[in-house]
């Protein structure tokens, strides 16, 4: 059931202009300058921006999955344990991260990639 960071990377960066960059312990992935993902394999976890009313519910319907990493700009962080997600949610919460950061016309011509993997169930 649950993902890998293989998995993770593979989701990334099948989306569109998405950049990578080295931490020491990390990487980071941004779309036009701006962040929007982290992964730190150590932990086999991933940092993905949300809105805050969504981190805040998957906060609080699976504290074992997920936790608030912080808010920022309106916006509200969440670390995603790997394992206790699956592909269809993880692809969902990343295009999230990718589709609330990314310029609007980029949104607009770049594929779902929700679309191939379904929707995700809460």
């Amino acid at each position: 059931m649950g993902c890998s960071g293989d998995d993770l990377l593979r989701i990334v960066t099948a989306l569109t202009e998405v950049t990578r960059g080295e931490g020491p312990s990390y990487s980071s992935f941004s779309v036009h300058g701006k962040k929007f993902g982290y992964y730190w394999p150590r932990t086999a976890t991933a940092g993905l921006k949300q809105t805050i009313s969504e981190q805040l519910a998957l906060v609080a319907e699976r504290p074992d999955v997920f936790e608030v990493q912080f808010t920022s700009g309106g916006f509200g962080w969440v670390v995603v344990t790997l394992a206790r997600v699956d592909r269809r949610e993880l692809t969902e919460l990343v295009y999230e991260a990718w589709r609330l950061t990314a310029p609007e016309d980029l949104v607009a011509t770049a594929p779902d990639p929700t679309k191939q993997v379904g929707r995700r169930r809460r």
